[in-house]
């Protein structure tokens, strides 16, 4: 026991305490912790739901209604975890757009950008089995088109829904086994934030300004209290929004009992499915809109790849792609207005616009502008040089540059030592 415990606290103090952090981290830094902290409410209040929660086609919309009017504090716990799910993707959709603006995504941590697209992955899975579990007429319709998407596959498609529904429709079966999985996929999401966190201790975090030889200070407590100013001040939201705003991202007919025979006017799903779903009905075809939205995810993938043509990590220095990156903000936003709209004129020739430009961006601007960018780096060194205000060549890199500077810090020590050495000596026959 006394070894076991010896380690951990070996291991705490190494990856938490001690942890290296470079020391000009901002304050987008820390939505990664704050990332996993609405992970523990939502895993927390999930299973505090799981006990009164019946998952039974005839008693899971009653069995909500229980939670919310008979169990003590049951509305609290319910809104928490329905208002968690909302706060959870709002700052994990920050923390990935963090990681496009600083190229988080490029060598060494592009092991740490795919663990993490896996993470969202999963929780988009794990997001929209929630949703079905409360039963209503959305939640219903939701589960029914969404799954309906499987039978757009050639030869299998039908066979998988109904794999999936249990049966010939979304029914009891189905609700049963999205209870199971919803259960099961947030502890699946943990152990790869685990794997994820492993890897990012592994390289070592990135900084704003994209470059490796930065000083670096250790995380507690500096940082330390810096995530937890953070956590503070976004429970101040959270907690407006559960007292106050309870129903603002619940859809109204999700509190109507699911009914089979009546099909709402205008089925949505939750407000961080909209941007993928106004690209699914931007095709036409069913198996195209699957294929788009589907890819659309799947790139984040291959970003480290598409990306790798820039010698320079950070936006900060990349004027140009930065203009582009925040039309692509834009775009997603759009894109998420858009999936709320009616499926008409002029939203689906709108929307189809926006998805060119989101599929544009990571596979025509982020590849080009790294090259653009570079070669305009490489012509302003070149006339910069030819000043000769640096003594240095013409062709030097920033790697030469970094290695020029550290030969220029070990003599410098080498220096300060034998001076040392010297004063220890004078001293000696002084005395």
């Amino acid at each position: 026991m006394r070894f076991i415990r010896s380690n951990f606290l070996k291991i705490f103090s190494e990856h938490v305490v001690r942890y290296p952090t470079p020391v000009n981290l901002n304050y987008f830094w820390g939505f990664g912790s704050l990332s996993l902290f609405y992970l523990v409410v939502q895993i927390v209040s999930g299973l505090l739901l799981a006990i009164y929660y019946v998952p039974h086609a005839d008693m899971a919309f009653d069995s909500i209604q229980h939670i919310m009017r008979e169990v003590n504090y049951g509305w609290l716990i319910r809104y928490v975890h329905s208002t968690g799910s909302s706060m959870f993707f709002f700052v994990v959709y920050i923390h990935i757009s963090r990681g496009i603006y600083y190229g988080s995504y490029l060598y060494p941590r592009g092991g740490v950008w795919c663990t993490g697209v896996i993470i969202f992955l999963l929780m988009m899975a794990t997001a929209f089995l929630g949703y079905v579990l409360p039963w209503g007429q959305m939640s219903f319709w939701a589960a029914t088109v969404i799954t309906n998407l499987f039978s757009a596959i050639p030869n299998i498609g039908e066979q998988i829904t109904q794999w999936l529904w249990g049966g010939f429709s979304v029914d009891n079966p189905t609700l049963k086994r999205f209870f199971v999985f919803h259960f099961i996929l947030p502890f699946v999401i943990s152990a790869v934030v685990g794997i994820h966190l492993v890897l990012l201790h592994k390289v070592g975090s990135g900084n704003p300004l994209g470059v490796d030889n930065v000083e670096t200070i250790p995380f507690y407590p500096y940082f330390f209290l810096k995530d937890m100013t953070l956590i503070f001040f976004s429970l101040i939201f959270f907690t407006i929004g559960v007292c106050w705003y309870p129903n603002l991202f619940i859809h109204p007919d999700n509190y109507i009992r699911a009914n089979p025979m009546v099909t709402p006017a205008h089925i949505v799903p939750e407000w961080y499915f909209l941007p993928f779903y106004a690209m699914l009905r931007a095709v036409p075809d069913k198996l195209g809109g699957v294929l788009v939205m589907l890819i659309s995810i799947l790139i984040l993938f291959f970003l480290p790849l598409l990306g790798a043509t820039s010698n320079t990590r950070s936006a900060v220095f990349r004027p140009i792609y930065r203009i582009f990156f925040w039309f692509f903000i834009m775009d997603v936003l759009l894109l998420g207005w858009l999936g709320a709209c009616v499926v008409e004129e002029p939203y689906i020739t709108i929307s189809r616009i926006l998805t060119v430009y989101y599929f544009s961006f990571f596979i025509i601007f982020v590849p080009i502008l790294g090259l653009v960018e570079n070669k305009l780096a490489q012509n302003c060194c070149n006339s910069v040089s030819s000043f000769k205000i640096y003594d240095s060549e013409p062709s030097e890199t920033l790697a030469d540059f970094v290695e020029r500077d550290e030969r220029i810090k070990r003599e410098i020590a080498m220096y300060e030592r034998e001076i040392e050495i010297l004063k220890n000596k004078l001293l000696k026959k002084d005395k």
